[in-house]
């Protein structure tokens, strides 16, 4: 059904995440492909967000709510996909502040951001421990692990998420990038990181050359 889909795109266009949920079910009750409205409405919704964000038309409130339009669909939909059909390549990321850091506003934007850009984000939190970060790297398949520290004394936190990941043979799965203020390409090449940027809209462009998506 055609007009779902567009309706979707436009929910999450216009931040209705009061009528997304219904929405959606009255999709499914008049046959709309979840896996059709999933991919051609709410994605291509949040892209187009995404887009406009980045050449400065919208603001962080604004896409944060397109984002919690989105995810208020997905939660509906997705679990109508039937068995077997679900043939999109979920691209997950792992982001977390290291352990001893409780600073997180920059990594929830960039949250948002990979969110707004198609990738799953699974966020963590602040003062996370390098075993914590890693295993939950390892249970969701992650193909993108990001690490963020405010503070220069937590800065070394960092390397040893790197340092741990090599010892667990994460390294080889996933990529690692970091960030946060005190952060510069130097010290992420010095900790042996695959890189890190300078705001949230270079941190989706650095995602996306990692795991193949970029220009």
């Amino acid at each position: 059904m055609q007009e779902y889909v567009e309706r979707l795109k436009k929910a999450v266009l216009e931040y209705d995440m009061e009528g997304i949920e219904k929405l959606a079910n009255e999709g499914l009750q008049h046959g709309l492909d979840p896996l059709k409205g999933i991919e051609d409405g709410l994605a291509a919704g949040i892209r187009e967000v995404g887009q406009r964000f980045g050449a400065g038309e919208l603001f962080l409130p604004e896409l944060v709510m397109a984002a919690e339009t989105m995810r208020a669909g997905v939660k509906i939909l997705e679990p109508r996909i039937p068995s077997g059909q679900d043939t999109r390549h979920v691209r997950r990321v792992v982001l977390a502040t290291v352990q001893d850091d409780i600073h997180e506003i920059g990594k929830n934007l960039v949250g948002t951001m990979l969110s707004a850009n198609g990738f799953e984000v699974v966020d963590l939190g602040v003062n996370q421990p390098s075993a914590a970060i890693l295993e939950k790297a390892k249970a969701v398949g992650a193909e993108v692990v990001g690490v963020s520290a405010l503070m220069t004394t937590s800065m070394p936190r960092m390397k040893e998420v790197l340092s741990q990941a090599e010892a667990d043979r994460v390294r080889s799965r996933s990529r690692f990038i970091v960030g946060g203020a005190p952060v510069t390409d130097a010290y992420a090449k010095e900790i042996g990181s695959d890189g890190t940027a300078g705001d949230a809209s270079g941190a989706v462009v650095l995602v996306q050359r990692l795991v193949g998506l970029g220009r």
